[in-house]
């Protein structure tokens, strides 16, 4: 890693990157923001700077400011500007960051008057922490990198160039010379230069292209990175990439990096230095790491460099003069090894930077050094110069890149011999271009370069003649076929292999050393990513290698629709034949090493059975003569040798073979020798007779004689133990002589012959040799061998008696086997004698049968078969065994079904038992072995304790130890050994004594009702249902009454009065019920002593306060009487245990005491001026809680009055009500009084009673608008109205009214002006108001008036209007302006002019907010009535913009189409998702281009001549015009004039043969050309014309016009010599061109069959694959599916699935009581109870009773929504409102958590409680809500963990919040806890959270999700096979294969054709004027078609 990069990332985990644009508004920022400001007015004066704050200030006030503090005239014009020269505003003032650096100047470019300091931060991007993982630098494989971080430097250049319009020039200068101070690297370029903020963004590491922001006041240009246009090779130079690679570099070569910029159009220089040493400085002092300071100054001002080492800056900074853009980077502390690397490897490091940057510096083509190439015009105008100076007298060297010509790339470009182009498109839509190059091999080498990097082993010199054998280099070998280039520079260290497509296959025509003589490079833009270094591609080979990239051949630069395999083939193929010049070898048999061959050729050599050379074929085994070696060689070929790793056919240059000499008896040799030295011209036979001649003298056959015994007869069967022998042998040859010895030949060494004797066992495991004896020859007995006795082994033998010379033991000599003798015979077993005990298992079970197998043996261990009637014995010490039955199968003798029994040792131990069997009668009776015996298989279940009946304490759980035994009665462990117990009325419980044999059962509590405390019994049932053949076990339980509390029963003191459970008592209202006792009786019904500990779990629930002392005294608490009389009360007195719950329940019915007051009731308290008062008011007497005593009687009228202010007397009523005992009073109304409050009194007797009522305003009768509005708005076009209009409804008296019957309207006058509300009519609410928002006000521009009228009962309320003025929109864009040149011309295949378009405001303005990607250029041939671009038409994306273009889109350098006519250009502009701008449609007319070639206006057939008298016979054209016409085939130069010379020529392939001649026996015509133009009327052969007869000619017809050079026109013809062969020539020439054009048609047809199968094979197969997919999550997710799953069953699936889900939902569950009449209203989220869900009981019981007051508390979004609800409620309902509602957004950890770090180990798994909510709706709200309630409430297990909790908080001095537990306790905040008020009650007492659907609901719903997904996937995969199944269908319908037939036979018939074209023109003969001539040799060809 370099310098730069260890210093910034050393830190950057421990710093946040603060970016306070991202945080905060400008308005914010201007709040603490300061600035630094320079004072530059004055030319003469050095400018000073001062800080300046701007809290609370806007431009005018800074400015203020700055007058104030500079002391500026107001009449003093200045200006205020950033350091890149931008003025500043009003607006972008506010976008000042901190610390920023002004100036203060007379104009925007004034110059300097002298240099100042600007202060940067350069804190690294957020991609450094993001992609910190990524490949860093300089990993470079072991080789110098430093070429490479030199290439950063040039990439940084290459983009800053990038819009020169000159030459583009880079220079990297190396400064070794020590007189002009340190050594130093300079990159210095004439590009755009950076402004001070680009300095600053070079700075941040990891800052991209893509992330970068350039400025506050950046251009249009510079805003937001646009992708450069698609170029060939993609030389875009858009190279300067990461924000990364440029600092990586310089901290690589040095440890200080120095840049120095001007930007074009600046006055000012901007100097930035970076050095490891002022970092290292930094950190040491704790000092801000990552600031510095740009110096920004005059151009040649060189007055701050001061150091000596650094004086050759001055030089540097003088040639700044003049300059208007240039960039040099300065880097100095080289390291001493980079240093002499780039001294001593100059030309190394040279050459890599030219491979690097090949294609920029040579153009798209590359290096061609052949000097008939001319490529000037296409060569980049990029000078990249290097010069490296040292200290004198060296001298300096200097290096173009142009000029290097060895690199790589030009040697893989210049030894080519073709190309084949393509382009691949990857499915994320990146595309890459491919160029792979062929590199032939010619005759004794391979051209393909060698690696330069590559070392090579010197070339020895080998004297063997012989050593013809073709080696060569291997042409590229293992190396990777492409190297692989990123927008136009090469990446080194990333070359990709081959694709499927170019890859060697067992199918492929040529041989496998063809694709090793290929190259290739790739050519990507950005799509595809590179590693920061730019030294490897990320992803590349993985995307080009996946199977959905899509390659496409390239031919002239344009796609071409085929199948890029067989296109490479056929090109490889092309290649192979052309250029390849080579020997076929074929049949390769192994590759072997041949150590007769020099050291370095010893290894690979492959073997072939056969050559192909010079059309003869040579094969393994064939007779071959030699010539030119001494002497001449005889002999068979063995194999053909090639040097090389080759495994299939080959072609390739010499070769050798090797060859056994015959006859072999005589040389028994093999020679090597080259394939040119076989004698092609010997014969077969001649060969053989020189063979035959001395081959009668070998050895023919053996003679074999048994003298002492009976000769054995083939196939003889003979017992164990059987000797063989003794045996006499003669060697005789074919004349039936006795041979001794090997017949010689001349004075060759004698060879001595033996017999060798051979017994070979055959067996299983092959065959082996038991004896071997070797017999030499004895003239008195020739060769003997002894009697063999020990032939005991059984099996087949054979005798091997074969004759061998003497010396080497060989029994094959010149080729053939020597003669032989073979006797085949078998041995077999003896009788039975013996036995041994077979394999069985040593590990037995008691009562568990096991077989005993017996091997049987004869007297040589042989396995016999057993003797009849054996009976076997068993014995065995302490055990009884026993068997069934004994058998035999083969040898083997088994006893059958043994079964021990006994006892033994448990299932952990085994004891050892020997076991001995006898077979009486056999020699050997008795054999033993050692076996261990176990518990057998369960039999029976025994259960303690064994009492009967086994008797339990009700409420006690019952407890069972059970063991297993097995028949024996052991203790027995088996699998499965599961024993369920069920008592009667409980659920079943299990134990698992697998393992052990024993267990223990422990049921549920038994609780039953004890009747008359006797003792219940039960039934207990054991049974292992995996074992059903152990017999359940039944025992009886007796449940006997417990000593806890059954029965509580409450009486008073004295016991007179005795409450029953659900009694009604009455009892004065407010009274209070005394002396209140209680009892306790146990399930026996005996009282119970209460204890403290009994009398604690007592409970009251009229009072939370009991005293311990009186419960336990059985005193109750006394009991208050409600004051209401309206409804019964219920009271309870509970008894809670954790086993029992006891209560005994009564109601009391409260009765009114003595009347003490009046009481009116009102329905109603509102009533409005001159209206009766709704409703009766009631008149009661009540006592002195106001319950209504109903003591009135209906002499009571009489005395009641009724008064108040204003009140109508006369309409009052009162009348007496029976029923009730009450007074009704009616008519009670107002008149003439201002709304408000009034009061009214009645009074009965000395009873007096006064109420409130609310007189309000009348019925609404007009409408007016609320608030200061003006009397006229203004407002743009398509904008809303900000101030929203608020309508007030007013009765006549202009009082407001609250009528919501009130509708009111708005609507526009005149109506042509659109107005866009929150709605257009709406009701009132409830003060009578009706607010309109306006979003949109659409129309012309001009006044406008808004009116508002009310309905009230269908009659209409007059209202108020208001005058609206409409102003046109200067940011909504309406048109796209399009400039060009008008006058351009049009030519084809041209290029357009630039275009540039305007988006155009309402008002007329430009407007430039627009990405430049959101344009677009669409072109298309002309149609009629079309307004919009077809689907058709090509659409074009808008270059990238130039220096200065800022106000508009721009179309560089689009290519016009090819062909002439009328052509639309319309442009777009995309506003949005959906919405398009469209400009006006552009016709151009679209003109020939530059005329470039003659050709005919029309397609001509190929003419064929003859010379006689009919002049049709002799015509070549007829009417025939010829044009002068562009490269595109239009027609050009209508202007131009001139001459057409017409001669003829040879085809190229015919030779140098006679030409025909024209009328009048010319060789050549001449044409008049006329305005472009020439008709041709006839043109014709002389009679008896010269020329061969079936020749082929070409007519040449040749232009000439005046200062433009034309490519001639050419028509081949064929030539006859006689009538009917070129009549029939003539009409087989056109039944071809026509058999031709309709196969064509037909194949066309065919393709695109076959391609729409291939679409549709590829959709079937997506479909299959996703419905696989889908699958695999079913079964992953546990679904049950089978292999072959139809759509029906599916729908089952899914259908039981929703079953199950609707059954899960219907389970009863836990629901929050609280009613919510609330929610649904408009801004109301609910109730706090039905906002959450909480899953464990356990939570949600605490947090439920923490919250129990707030539970019903309803939560509303705004304050308003809030406050209408206490005031329907009356004020009863409590509310809450997120908008009054503050919490933080921090979340911070737990108390036991700081800085990320745990203070201790926290016991009882603390978690905050609002954690464990679950929101069903509103997640964000509810967030608010409960963190608002619950703040930082914490959840633990017990009271013990969170008391032990809070301590250790406490002690770690951080504030403990309040902590709940699971148990129901709480610790409060401030550290309380115990008590009945710090313990929640039970959880049916409380307000619940209700609790969400339980996880196996939304597992069910998952896979019901899955199962619909499967079940589309499996919709769409049987549609793609039906319709790929149809196809299939159509393509073999007998249709579709009649058109094959069809084809088929015209096929035949064009076969047919040609070859009588063939066989016509191939006729010698030839008539002319000279009258000789040869045969022709052309043979047509024609192209390989395909098949169906």
């Amino acid at each position: 890693m370099s310098h730069l990069a260890q210093f910034w990332g050393k830190n950057m985990l421990n710093r946040s990157v603060q970016r306070l644009s991202a945080v905060s508004s400008p308005e914010e920022r201007a709040l603490h923001r300061r600035v630094v400001v320079y004072d530059c007015r004055y030319e003469n004066k050095q400018a000073v700077s001062k800080m300046h704050e701007t809290i609370g200030m806007d431009f005018n006030k800074f400015r203020q400011l700055l007058q104030k503090e500079y002391a500026i005239p107001t009449s003093e014009l200045f200006v205020l500007a950033t350091t890149d020269r931008k003025a500043l505003d009003f607006d972008t003032f506010l976008e000042l960051q901190d610390s920023s650096t002004l100036y203060l100047l007379k104009h925007e470019g004034q110059a300097l008057s002298g240099a100042t300091e600007e202060i940067i931060k350069f804190t690294p991007h957020y991609d450094t922490l993001i992609k910190s993982g990524m490949f860093e630098y300089y990993a470079s494989e072991n080789k110098n990198s430093l070429a490479y971080a030199l290439a950063e430097l040039i990439d940084n250049s290459l983009s800053a160039t990038a819009k020169n319009t000159g030459v583009r020039t880079i220079e990297i200068r190396m400064l070794f010379d020590e007189t002009v101070g340190k050594p130093a690297v300079i990159v210095l370029d004439n590009g755009c230069g950076m402004t001070s903020q680009k300095l600053n963004n070079w700075a941040v590491y990891r800052l991209s292209k893509f992330t970068r922001h350039n400025g506050t006041f950046e251009s249009e240009e510079e805003k937001g990175y646009v992708r450069p246009d698609p170029v060939p090779r993609s030389l875009n130079s858009d190279i300067s990439y990461f924000g990364v690679g440029g600092k990586q570099a310089a901290f690589f070569i040095g440890n200080s990096t120095r840049m120095i910029s001007k930007p074009r159009g600046s006055p000012d220089v901007h100097e930035l230095l970076l050095s490891k040493e002022e970092f290292e400085r930094k950190e040491k002092n704790n000092e801000e790491m990552y600031s510095g300071t740009i110096r920004n100054r005059k151009p040649s001002d060189s007055s701050h460099v001061t150091r000596d080492d650094e004086r050759f800056l001055h030089a540097l900074i003088a040639e700044e003069s003049g300059k208007d853009g240039f960039t040099a980077v300065v880097i100095t502390g080289i390291q001493p090894g980079h240093i002499t690397f780039l001294k001593e490897d100059f030309k190394v490091w040279t050459t890599q930077l030219a491979q690097v940057y090949h294609f920029y510096i040579h153009g798209v083509n590359g290096n061609i050094l052949s000097s008939s190439y001319t490529n000037s015009s296409e060569v980049p105008k990029i000078d990249i110069q290097i010069s490296l100076r040292e200290k004198p007298p060296r001298i300096p060297r200097m290096m173009n890149l142009r000029e290097i010509d060895d690199d790589v790339q030009t040697a893989y470009i210049n030894s080519a011999a073709d190309t084949f182009e393509f382009k691949a498109t990857v499915r994320e839509g990146g595309t890459v271009e491919g160029i792979i190059r062929y590199h032939p091999f010619l005759y004794d080498k391979e051209t393909y370069p060698q690696d330069p990097e590559a070392v090579h082993a010197p070339v020895e010199d080998d004297a063997d003649d012989d050593n013809e054998s073709g080696v060569v280099q291997r042409a590229r070998g293992t190396r990777p076929i492409f190297d692989c280039f990123w927008n136009g520079r090469l990446i080194p260290n990333t070359q990709v292999s081959e694709f499927a497509w170019c890859t060697y296959s067992k199918t492929a025509k040529v041989p496998q050393e063809c694709y090793s003589r290929i190259s290739g490079a790739l050519f990507t833009d950005d799509s595809f990513q590179v590693t920061t270094s730019k030294l490897t591609f990320m992803e590349l080979e993985p995307k080009l290698k996946n199977k959905d990239t899509i390659f496409t051949l390239v031919v002239n630069g344009q796609k071409m629709r085929s199948n890029i395999q067989n296109d490479f083939k056929k090109w490889l193929q092309n290649c192979h034949a052309k250029y390849d010049k080579q020997v076929k070898f074929l049949g390769y048999k192994e590759t072997i090493t041949r150590t007769d061959m020099p050291k370095k050729l010893q290894h690979p050599w492959a073997t072939f059975t056969s050559i192909e050379w010079d059309g003869k074929v040579y094969k393994t085994g064939q007779l071959v003569k030699s010539q030119k070696t001494v002497p001449i060689l005889y002999g068979i070929v063995v194999r053909f040798l090639l040097y090389g790793d080759y495994k299939k056919d080959v072609f390739a240059n010499g070769g050798m073979v090797e060859v056994a000499l015959e006859p072999r008896a005589l040389h028994d040799k093999t020679k090597t020798i080259a394939i040119s030295k076989i004698d092609k011209m010997a014969t077969t036979e001649a060969i053989q007779k020189n063979i035959d001649n001395d081959s009668i003298k070998l050895p023919q056959e053996l003679k074999v004689d048994w003298p002492d015994s009976e000769p054995w007869p083939q196939n003889a069967v003979r017992p164990a133990g059987t000797p063989l022998g003794p045996i006499k042998i003669e060697i005789l040859n074919k004349k039936g002589e006795a041979l001794a010895r090997m017949p010689s030949v001349g004075q060759g060494t004698v060879k001595k012959l033996m017999v060798v004797l051979s017994l070979i066992q055959h067996g299983p495991n092959g065959d082996q040799e038991v004896v071997s004896l070797v017999a030499q020859h004895s003239p008195n007995w020739a060769y003997w061998f002894k009697k063999i006795d020990n032939l005991i082994q059984l099996g087949e033998y054979t005798l091997c008696l074969t004759t061998a010379i003497n010396e080497r033991n060989e029994t094959v000599f010149g080729g053939r086997e020597l003669p032989s003798y073979k006797l085949k015979f078998t041995i077999k077993e003896g009788n039975a004698e013996s036995f041994l005990i077979g394999v069985m298992s040593s590990t037995l079970h008691v009562g568990v049968p096991f077989d005993i197998p017996l091997l049987i043996k004869d007297g040589y261990d042989h396995s016999v078969s057993p003797p009849p009637n054996l009976k076997p014995e068993l014995k065995c010490s302490g055990l009884d065994l026993s068997y069934e039955k004994a058998d035999s199968i083969g040898t083997t003798f088994t006893i059958r079904r043994v079964k021990a029994r006994g006892k033994v040792l448990n299932y952990q131990q085994s004891e050892t038992y020997n076991l001995k069997v006898t077979l009486p009668g056999m020699k050997i009776d008795t054999q033993s072995i050692k076996i261990s015996i176990l518990p057998g298989k369960p039999h029976s279940i025994h259960v303690k304790p064994e009492d009967d009946p086994i008797t339990v304490e009700n409420g006690n759980p019952a407890n069972f130890t059970i063991e297993i035994r097995d028949e024996a009665g052991n203790v027995t462990a088996n699998p499965k050994q599961i024993v369920r117990c069920q008592v009667e009325g409980l659920p079943m419980v299990a134990t698992d004594s697998s393992s052990t044999g024993a267990g223990h059962l422990s049921t549920k509590p038994i609780n039953l009702k004890i009747i008359k405390g006797e003792p219940q019994k039960l039934k207990v049932e054991f049974s292992m249902p995996s074992h059903p053949s152990v017999a359940m076990l039944v025992r009886e339980l007796e449940v006997e009454p417990s000593t806890r509390v059954s029965c509580i029963e409450v009486c008073s003191d004295d016991e007179n009065l005795v409450l029953r459970n659900n009694e009604k008592i009455s009892w004065l209202a407010g009274g209070v019920l005394e002396n209140l006792f209680y009892k306790l009786y146990d399930e026996a019904g005996r009282e119970r002593r209460i204890t403290a500990e009994m009398a604690s779990k007592i409970k009251v629930n009229w009072t939370g306060i009991e005293k311990l002392e009186d419960l336990v005294q059985g005193k109750l608490p006394d009991l208050q009487v409600p004051k209401q009389v309206q409804t019964e009360h219920y009271y309870q007195v509970s008894y809670l245990d954790q086993s029992v719950s006891k209560c005994i329940s009564f109601h009391i019915v409260p009765i009114p005491d003595e009347p003490t007051l009046l009481k009116a009731t009102l329905l109603q308290s509102t009533l409005k001026l001159g209206e009766s008062l709704p409703g009766n008011i009631k008149l009661d007497l009540v006592d002195q809680y106001d319950n209504v005593t109903k003591m009135l009687t209906s002499g009571c009228v009489k005395h009641m009055t009724v008064e108040a202010e204003g009140l109508d007397k006369s309409a009052i009523n009162i009348e007496w009500q029976e029923r009730s005992c009450s007074v009704l009073v009616t008519g009670v109304q107002f008149k003439s009084v201002a709304p408000g409050s009034r009061e009214i009194c009645f009074t009965y007797k000395s009873f007096e009673e006064r109420v409130i009522v609310k007189v309000t305003a009348g019925e609404p009768a007009k409408l007016k608008l609320v608030g200061d509005l003006p009397k006229s708005l203004q407002v743009l076009n398509d904008h809303r109205i900000i101030t929203p209009f608020t309508v007030q409804v007013c009765d006549e008296w202009g009082n407001p009214c609250q009528d919501q019957k009130v509708v009111v309207d708005l609507t526009s006058s005149p109506q042509t002006l659109k107005v866009t509300a929150n709605v257009a009519s709406q009701p009132v609410d409830t003060k009578g108001r009706a607010t309109f928002n306006v979003s949109k006000v659409s129309g012309q521009k001009g006044y406008y008036q808004l009116e508002f009228r009310g309905v009230f009962n269908l009659k209409p309320i007059p209202g108020p209007s208001v005058n609206l003025t409409v102003l046109p929109d200067p940011k909504k864009p309406v048109s796209l302006s399009v400039e060009y040149d008008t006058n351009a011309k049009f030519p084809a295949g041209g290029k357009f002019p630039a275009f540039s378009v305007t988006v155009l405001s309402e008002e007329g303005s430009p407007i430039t907010t627009f990405n430049p990607a959101a344009a677009s250029m669409y072109l298309w041939k002309w149609v009629a009535l079309a307004k919009t671009p077809p689907k058709t038409a090509t659409e074009l994306k808008c270059s990238k913009p130039m220096e200065n273009e800022k106000d508009c889109f721009h179309f560089r350098d689009k290519e016009i189409p090819e062909e002439v006519g009328k052509h639309s250009i319309q442009f777009s502009l995309r506003l949005d998702k959906t919405n398009m701008l469209f400009s006006d449609q552009i016709i151009v007319h679209v003109v020939a281009n530059q005329p470039v070639k003659l050709a005919p206006d029309s397609q001509l057939r190929t003419p064929v001549v003859y010379f006689s008298k009919d002049i049709s016979n002799r015509t070549l054209v007829e009417n025939m015009t010829l044009l002068i016409m562009d490269l595109y085939g239009n027609p050009a130069g209508q202007e131009m004039g001139g001459k057409i010379f017409v001669s003829m020529k040879n085809s190229s392939k015919e030779g140098n043969k006679k030409l025909p001649l024209f009328e009048r026996e010319n060789n050549s015509l001449i044409f008049s050309l006329v305005k472009g133009k020439a008709n041709i009327k006839r043109l014709t052969i002389r009679e008896n014309s010269p020329g061969e007869s079936g020749s082929g000619y070409i007519l040449v017809f040749k232009p000439e016009v005046t200062g433009v050079p034309l490519a001639p026109f050419e028509l081949p013809f064929h030539f006859h010599n006689d009538v009917d062969n070129q009549q029939k020539m003539s009409e087989l020439s056109r039944r071809k061109d026509e058999l031709t054009k309709t196969i064509a048609a037909i194949e066309k047809n065919f393709n695109l069959s076959h391609d729409l199968l291939a679409l549709l094979t590829r959709q079937h197969l997506t479909a299959g694959t996703k419905e696989a997919e889908q699958k695999n999550r079913l079964i992953m997710n546990n679904v049950p599916i089978g292999r072959n799953v139809s759509i029906p069953e599916i729908d089952r699936l899914i259908k039981e699935k929703t079953d199950e889900a609707n059954k899960i939902l219907k389970a009863p569950t836990r629901h929050c009581s609280v009613r919510d009449h609330f929610r649904g209203q408009t801004d109301v989220l609910g109730m706090v109870g039905h906002l959450a869900l909480v899953q464990d009981e356990a939570a949600a019981r605490v947090i439920s009773w923490f919250l129990q007051g707030d539970m019903d508390c309803v939560i509303t979004k705004t304050t308003a929504a809030a406050q209408k609800i206490v005031s329907e409620t009356g004020g009863q309902q409590q509310v809450m409102a997120l908008d009054s509602v503050f919490v933080s957004s921090d979340n911070r950890p737990l108390p036991h958590v700081r800085n990320g770090r745990m203070l201790f180990d926290p016991p009882g798994n603390p978690v905050y409680a609002r954690e464990l909510l679950i929101y069903p709706q509103d997640p964000e709200n509810c967030e608010i809500v409960f963190k608002n309630l619950l703040a930082n409430t914490i959840l633990m297990d017990d009271l013990n963990s969170a008391t032990n909790y809070r301590k250790s908080v406490v002690q770690n001095r951080t504030p403990c919040p309040t902590i709940l537990t699971r148990q129901g306790d709480k610790v409060s905040g401030k550290g309380k806890f115990g008590g009945a008020q710090n313990r929640a009650p039970p959880i049916n007492s409380l307000k619940v959270f209700g609790a969400p659907r339980p996880p196996q609901y939304y597992t069910v719903q998952e896979r019901i999700d899955l199962l619909r997904q499967y079940h589309l996937a499996l919709v769409k995969s049987d549609k793609a096979k039906k319709d790929r199944e149809e196809h299939l269908k159509t393509m073999h319908s007998p249709e579709m294969q009649q058109q094959r037939d069809e084809m088929e036979e015209k096929k035949k018939q064009l076969e047919e054709i040609q070859r009588q074209l063939v066989s016509t023109t191939a006729r010698p003969g030839k008539r002319g004027a000279e009258g000789d001539g040869q045969p022709s040799d052309m043979v047509t060809k024609r192209q390989k078609q395909r098949s169906y």
